[in-house]
């Protein structure tokens, strides 16, 4: 198959800008990050998304969208020149926003009116963004703490390949976990264990040198290779050898 050579080599950064900025210290229990993208393509560019467990507010295209947590990853066509501004919430927070369970909008775009109300800003700045995230603050929840903290487990501790270690490490049933994950952070524990782990699967394609893949499957604690390419697969689109072109 004949690839598209914008996305070889991190040829991507001549067409596209990223930029990231923090939060006010009011919403840093909430938000991880905001975000923004622009882009100038003269021929439309078929951009792969990724997936994290974040839930994303996003500005643009005349539009403002509440995106629940993917379980895959993504095609979005981007053509022309424009823009989007965005709020990457911290996982496993967005429950009290949307009061119900987050499962419910996984895989699901929700028009953001419909969780926040109409008065949505228009002007796209971290300063008026915060202002209008500030108005919107939850009551304290320690569910919230506790989802998070299971997430920030999964994020650092790279011991943490199954489901049964991490419900033993929170002192929770595996059914319990299983509960405080589908409602707080909207999709199950082992896929968030499998994401994490296939993080550092790409953090060493960005560093940039030769990969064992046979050694790195079993450092992830996938039981063969195949088992690691499959899982791969079905989170990036592409097998890893011919993802680890795109750096």
């Amino acid at each position: 198959m004949e690839r598209d050579v914008r996305e070889l080599r991190g040829a991507w950064s001549r067409y596209q800008r990223h930029t990231f900025h923090d939060p006010s210290p009011a919403l840093t229990p909430w938000v991880e990050r905001y975000w923004e993208a622009c882009w100038d393509y003269a021929e439309p560019y078929r951009q792969k998304i990724v997936p994290y467990p974040n839930v994303h507010l996003s500005f643009g295209g005349g539009r403002a969208d509440v995106n629940g947590v993917c379980s895959g990853y993504q095609i979005k066509v981007l053509e022309g020149r424009d823009q989007v501004f965005g709020v990457a919430f911290r996982p496993g927070c967005f429950r009290p926003f949307l009061g119900a369970a987050v499962s419910t909008i996984t895989d699901r775009v929700v028009p953001a009116a419909e969780v926040f109300g109409p008065d949505l800003p228009t002007t796209l700045d971290v300063a008026t963004v915060d202002a209008f995230l500030l108005k919107h603050l939850p009551d304290d929840d320690t569910r919230v703490r506790q989802a998070v903290g299971a997430v920030e487990l999964i994020a650092e501790d790279k011991a943490v390949t199954r489901v049964e270690r991490l419900a033993g490490e929170l002192g929770l049933s595996v059914r319990g976990l299983q509960r405080l994950f589908a409602e707080y952070v909207g999709i199950g524990p082992k896929w968030v264990i499998r994401r994490y782990r296939l993080h550092e699967v790409t953090a060493r394609m960005a560093a940039g040198g030769a990969i064992d893949w046979a050694a790195l499957a079993a450092d992830l604690g996938y039981v063969d290779q195949g088992h690691f390419i499959r899982d791969f697969k079905a989170m990036f689109g592409e097998q890893p050898t011919w993802y680890a072109q795109r750096y």
